[in-house]
C-alpha cells in the first residue's frame, strides 16, 4: 500500500514540478509578496483535486483521460476540454523542452544541444512505456526534493528569513485559484492513464495528501526565498540560479542536473498523456513512434523562449481551467446530487 501510494505521489509531483516550478519562474509568476495564505489554499485545493481525479480514475479503471474527463466536466463539454487538454499537454511539453535548452545555456552549451538531448532521452524512455517513467520518478524526485529543500533552508538560515506570514497582508490570496487550476489538466491526463493500475483507495489518500503537503511546504519556503532577492530576478532566466550564486559551484552543478531531471519527468508526463490519448485512435502504433512524431513537431516551437512561454501560456490556461477546478472542489456536492 505505502510503496504504491508513494509511487503515485512521485508521479503527481513529477507531473507538477517541471521547468516552470523547479526553476522558480512559475511560483514568482503567480505568488510573490503577500502570498502566504494563497500557498496554504493551494496545498488544500491540490490535495482535494488529486483525491477526486484518482478516485474517478480508480473507479473507471481508465487507461486514458477521456473517461475521467467525462465525469468531471460532463458529456457536453468533454470534446472542448479534450482539445484543451491535448493542446495544453502539447504546449507545456514545449515549455519543458525549451527549459532544457535554457539549462544548457546556463553552462555555455548551445541551446539546441539541450533541446535535442531531452528529445532523444524521451524517445528512449518511451521504448519502455510507463514503467520507465515510474522508475525514473522514484529514483530522481527524492534527490530533487531533498536538494531543493536543503538549498532553500540553507538560504533561509543564511539570510535570516522570517517564514511566519503577516496575516494582515495577504492581498494575493486569490492567486491560489489560477495556480491550482493551471496544474489540473496535466493531472487529469496523467492520473487518468493509470486508473487500471491503482489497487486500493489507501494508495489514493497517501498519494494525494502526501503530494499536496510536500508541494505546499516547498512552495512556501521557495516563495519566501524569492521575495528576498526580488530585485535580482529580472537578470535571471531561471530564478533558482539567483539563489545558487551564493553557494559553491558544485552545488550549482548538482541542482542544475536535478532541475533538468525535473524538466524531463514533467515532459515525460506530458508525452504520456498525449500518447495514451492517441493510442485510443491508433491502437496498433508503438508508443515510442507516437512519442517521436509528437516530439519532432514540438522542436520548432521552442524558439519562442522559456520565460516567454511561461509568462503567456500559463496564466491563460490557469484562468481557462477554473471551471474544472470548481467542479473538482465541489465534487461531493454535484456527485451526490447526480
Amino acid at each position: 500500500m505505502w510503496n504504491a501510494g508513494l509511487k503515485w505521489m512521485f508521479l503527481i509531483i513529477g507531473t507538477t514540478i517541471g521547468a516552470g516550478y523547479a526553476s522558480g519562474r512559475e511560483l514568482w509568476q503567480f505568488f510573490g509578496h503577500e502570498s502566504g495564505l494563497a500557498i496554504i489554499l493551494f496545498m488544500i485545493f491540490f490535495s482535494i483535486c488529486c483525491l477526486v481525479i484518482m478516485k474517478i480514475s480508480y473507479e473507471k479503471k481508465s487507461t486514458d483521460y477521456l473517461p475521467v474527463l467525462k465525469i468531471i466536466v460532463g458529456s457536453k463539454l468533454t470534446q472542448v476540454y479534450d482539445v484543451m487538454i491535448f493542446l495544453y499537454l502539447f504546449t507545456t511539453t514545449v515549455v519543458m523542452i525549451a527549459g532544457s535548452g535554457a539549462t544548457g545555456q546556463a553552462f555555455r552549451f548551445s541551446y539546441w544541444w539541450g533541446v535535442f538531448f531531452i528529445v532523444i532521452a524521451l524517445i528512449v524512455l518511451f521504448m519502455k512505456d510507463i514503467s520507465g517513467l515510474l522508475a525514473i520518478n522514484q529514483l530522481i524526485l527524492p534527490l530533487l526534493l531533498g536538494g531543493l529543500l536543503f538549498i532553500l533552508l540553507l538560504f533561509t538560515l543564511d539570510q535570516n528569513l522570517n517564514l511566519s506570514p503577516n496575516w494582515h497582508e495577504q492581498r494575493n490570496w486569490t492567486a491560489a485559484f489560477p495556480f491550482t487550476a493551471l496544474n489540473i489538466l496535466p493531472l487529469i491526463a496523467v492520473l487518468g492513464a493509470i486508473g487500471s493500475k491503482v489497487k486500493s483507495k489507501q494508495e489514493i489518500w497517501i498519494a494525494s495528501l502526501g503530494s499536496g503537503l510536500l508541494l505546499g511546504v516547498i512552495s512556501y519556503i521557495y516563495n519566501s526565498s524569492l521575495i528576498q532577492i526580488a530585485d535580482e530576478l529580472l537578470l535571471y532566466e531561471i530564478p533558482l540560479f539567483a539563489i545558487l550564486k551564493h553557494y559553491p559551484f558544485g552545488m550549482l552543478i548538482f541542482m542544475s542536473i536535478m532541475l533538468w531531471f525535473a524538466i524531463f519527468t514533467t515532459a515525460a508526463a506530458g508525452v504520456l498523456g498525449i500518447v495514451s490519448r492517441l493510442k485510443t485512435i491508433w491502437h496498433n502504433s508503438p508508443v515510442w513512434l507516437l512519442a517521436s512524431v509528437i516530439l519532432v513537431l514540438m522542436i520548432p516551437l521552442t524558439t519562442l523562449g522559456f520565460s516567454a512561454l511561461i509568462s503567456y501560456i500559463y496564466p491563460v490556461y490557469g484562468i481557462l481551467n477554473l471551471y474544472v477546478l470548481t467542479r473538482l472542489l465541489l465534487y461531493p456536492v454535484w456527485n451526490k446530487k447526480g
